[in-house]
């Protein structure tokens, strides 16, 4: 069994769900239409793009190479099943925000609900297979498809993923950058990103 370093899969679980509490409460104010609030609110596009990224580069490089080593496994191949179904009934959710007229406050709340619970079925029960069954070159292969699919928003998602984030999980974090995009950081991305009104609070 290989023991994978999942610090940049765990420091994005914890900025996704860190994003869900802005949610509610972005939900329940009552100084404008929450629902416009929302629509203008550049952390609402950092959300979607950073879950995007993230779901994007396990469906496609994560849990099909999984899919090879686990046959003839079938109770792994139904987890595999389920961090796929789950992805997807957060999809609808988020473009009913963005489309749909539900109340904004059912649907961060059901979108709450799916992503937590899919986050912590992942963590208890896919990481640990994520060790028994992935290569060091698979993991390597995967997180290289996370920054394909970052890419040019890259100065901002990473500023936003470190945000509260320990130094331990930062100088991680930053580890896997070129020099030169980690003086970018330091110097451009984190001051930038800190002045960013994410959720348009007063």
């Amino acid at each position: 069994m290989t023991k994978h370093d999942m610090t940049l899969m765990y420091a994005m679980h914890d900025a996704l769900r860190r994003e869900l509490e802005h949610l509610a409460k972005l939900a329940a104010r009552k100084d404008g239409d929450p629902r416009q609030i929302l629509a203008d609110a550049p952390g609402w596009e950092l959300f979607k793009k950073a879950l995007h990224a993230h779901h994007t580069a396990e469906d496609d490089a994560l849990w099909p190479v999984m899919r090879e080593t686990l046959a003839g496994r079938p109770d792994d191949l139904a987890l595999l099943d389920a961090m796929e179904a789950e992805h997807a009934r957060i999809d609808p959710v988020i473009e009913a925000m963005d489309t749909g007229v539900e109340p904004l406050g059912d649907l961060v709340g059901t979108l709450t609900s799916g992503l937590t619970v899919h986050l912590k079925h992942e963590e208890d029960d896919a990481i640990p297979l994520m060790h028994e069954v992935v290569t060091p070159e698979q993991m390597a292969a995967f997180g290289q498809a996370h920054a394909a699919q970052v890419g040019p928003d890259g100065p901002r998602i990473i500023p936003w993923l470190l945000e509260g984030a320990d130094a331990a999980t930062t100088a991680t974090t930053l580890a896997v950058l070129p020099e030169p995009v980690r003086a970018l950081y330091e110097a451009e991305w984190r001051p930038a990103y800190a002045a960013l009104n994410r959720w348009n609070t007063a």
